[in-house]
């Protein structure tokens, strides 16, 4: 991308998510992220405990398992949380959930529950991949990692009772991006049939230099400061926004998005990913591919997540649904 100075104020957060905002960004400012504190932003948020093997059965809906797979040639194994459904027919599609987290902190709990919101009553199976982190772990680990455990589920499919033909990755954020790489991974190695992606506002370019990366700096909860240390953490020093930055890392970069599966992008319109999430999705419809794109008015980064009970964030889940149902009908 060019870079751009804004022209124009940044847009407006809807008028239920400004007052969160602004206690979000008291408490935590959107440029907050920085190499020298990611050891401290890893530590747990007092009353935001990750969700117990207890919470997520959801009073025995799921058979919540523990399992660790082979990684990649060379590298550790990977863990796998995986939910099952008892009591929806089999083979059950399912989820391939990839964390948020910046590429530098979260784990495979984080972001589980908002998955198993929209597989419970689709009857899906939800595993989700812990990855190693950045910068501990630079590309292409992560992502290998996240490849490691589809094919093992792939693999596995019938052994869980899952549909290895409608197995849909998805996550949001850097999750989002993982996610898109898992899809051109699996196009360009001929691996594991991937019925969808769902992209929920994600991280796709490291150049970090759109439009709306200058508009929304210090805006939100997480702003070009924060996304550029997160893509340092992944790359390395002095390789972000050059000319030799993986597809696989930066999904922006690849040269083609034609034959990728059916893809979901959503993004707020006041975030820092506006712009490189509306570009993917229109690169593939310009390659012939099939997307779908929300851009929520005033949605900040993760407004969903933070405020669910705001029309739009009931709005913005009822779309994901409507489109996952139809994806698995298919």
């Amino acid at each position: 991308m060019t870079t751009h100075a804004p022209t124009a104020p940044p847009p407006p957060f809807d008028p239920e998510l400004a007052p969160v905002v602004e206690v979000l960004m008291s408490l935590r400012a959107a440029d907050a992220y920085r190499a020298d504190n990611i050891a401290e932003m890893r530590e747990p948020v007092p009353g935001l405990e990750a969700a117990s093997n207890a919470v997520l059965s959801r009073d025995g809906a799921y058979r919540v398992e523990e399992r660790t797979v082979p990684g990649p040639a060379g590298a550790p194994d990977v863990p796998l949380l995986i939910c099952l459904p008892t009591d929806a027919p089999t083979p059950a599609p399912v989820m391939y959930h990839t964390h948020g987290g910046g590429m530098i902190v979260g784990d495979h709990r984080f972001g589980l529950p908002e998955m198993l919101d929209l597989a419970q009553p689709l009857g899906m199976a939800v595993v989700s991949v812990e990855y190693r982190l950045a910068p501990e772990t630079a590309h292409p680990g992560p992502v290998e990692d996240c490849y490691a455990g589809l094919v093992w589920l792939s693999a596995h499919a019938d052994e869980l009772g899952l549909d290895p033909d409608r197995v849909v990755v998805g996550g949001a954020s850097a999750g989002g991006g993982l996610a898109a790489a898992l899809a051109l991974l699996a196009r360009d190695r001929n691996g594991p049939a991937i019925a969808a992606q769902l992209l929920l506002c994600p991280m796709l370019d490291d150049r970090n230099d759109s439009p709306s990366t200058h508009q929304m700096r210090g805006l939100g909860i997480w702003d070009r400061s924060s996304n550029e240390t997160g893509w340092n953490a992944l790359l390395g020093a002095g390789v972000r926004g050059g000319t030799d930055v993986s597809p696989y890392a930066s999904p922006a970069r690849a040269l083609s998005l034609a034959g990728l599966p059916p893809a979901f992008v959503d993004v707020g319109s006041a975030e820092t990913f506006r712009d490189e999430d509306v570009a993917y999705a229109s690169r593939i419809w310009q390659a012939g591919g099939q997307a779908e794109l929300h851009v929520w008015p005033g949605g900040f980064h993760g407004f969903d997540v933070v405020v669910p009970q705001a029309a739009i964030s009931r709005d913005a889940v009822a779309a994901r649904a409507a489109w996952l149902r139809r994806q698995l009908s298919r």
